[in-house]
């Protein structure tokens, strides 16, 4: 009797949904996940987020119209310089100061190693302010400073008043204070690195400070970048407080203002809104560092945020 080649019948396969992985039971039914409260947080987000931004909007307190006229203001932009330059110097001057402290801890010699060890500490336990208000009054430590023999005859001296001014009082305030953090920043990415790199580097008779240069610090960097960024970040917010000092920085102009005029919340919005600027600048720019400093130990990192845009665009005009 031949065999039937036609199309064989018999009970229907149940509807299975997705198709089901090999192997896997015909009966079984997959069932995505429905992930209810990931939904609901979501919603009760966006609903906070819209309440607010809505407040922001309608609320009359905000004065929107005030933060115009002086966000961009003379007397704004240049206190925002002030904050950028105390900024700068305290960065540089901090972190120069750091990472001659920071070998000093990792130095062999207990001397080097204590006196670090003590101005670490010292430094971290006082706040800054109280710091910044200790070199303000310098000139009631020290009315005069020489330049002579130790213990011995002075042959240059000055008022210190007139060679430490009140910038001057407070870029040393910030950058001794920031030298103790970085010091243990700087000290932490290079106990990161391995040290049978420089056991290799001294085999090859490789000079120790062309060891630290070309071959430590480069690697210490991606670990101590996302740090430093931080620290650098927290340096520009710091700087409010050299208010104390009647330094014309961002903070200092805006309560100055809004002691005026009485405008205190639009004010304060404005030295807001310029700390965000200024931070997510500082953000975008570490952000940059890091991926190049990271090509040693990541080939092919991820496309920045630009190449994503160019790479959308560019997909879009060609289709």
């Amino acid at each position: 009797m031949p065999l039937s080649t036609g199309p064989t019948t018999g009970p229907a396969a149940p509807a299975t949904g997705p198709s089901a992985p090999p192997g896997a039971d015909a009966s079984l039914r997959i069932v995505p996940a429905r992930h209810r409260a990931r939904w609901v947080a979501a919603v009760a987000v966006l609903v906070l987020v819209a309440q607010f931004t809505h407040g922001l909007a309608t609320n009359p307190v905000w004065e929107w119209g005030v933060f115009a006229d002086y966000v961009l203001s003379e007397t704004v932009v240049r206190a925002v310089g002030v904050s950028l330059q105390l900024t700068v110097y305290a960065t540089v001057l901090g972190f120069l100061l750091g990472t001659v402290l920071a070998f000093m801890r990792l130095s062999r010699s207990p001397v080097l190693s204590t006196v670090a060890w003590t101005y670490i500490w010292i430094f971290r336990s006082i706040p800054m302010i109280v710091q910044l208000v200790f070199w303000f009054n310098l000139s009631a430590l020290y009315r005069e400073l020489g330049v002579g023999i130790p213990f011995g005859p002075v042959f240059w001296s000055v008022d210190s008043n007139t060679l430490i001014g009140t910038i001057g009082a407070a870029v040393i305030g910030l950058s001794l204070h920031q030298a103790a953090y970085c010091a243990e920043i700087v000290r932490g990415g290079v106990l990161a690195v391995d040290h049978g790199q420089l056991e290799a580097a001294a085999a090859l008779g490789i000079p120790r400070l062309r060891q630290i240069r070309r071959i430590v610090l480069p690697q210490a960097m991606r670990a101590i970048l996302p740090t430093a960024g931080n620290e650098i970040i927290g340096l520009l917010k710091g700087t409010s407080v050299v208010y104390v000092m009647a330094i014309g920085e961002l903070f200092y102009q805006v309560q100055v203002i809004y002691g005026r005029n009485g405008r205190v919340i639009p004010l304060l919005l404005v030295a807001t809104a310029w700390y965000v600027v200024l931070t997510s600048l500082l953000s975008i720019a570490q952000y940059y560092v890091e991926r190049r400093y990271a090509r040693g130990a990541d080939r092919t990192p991820p496309p920045t945020p630009l190449q994503r845009v160019r790479r959308l665009v560019t997909k879009e005009s060609s289709s």
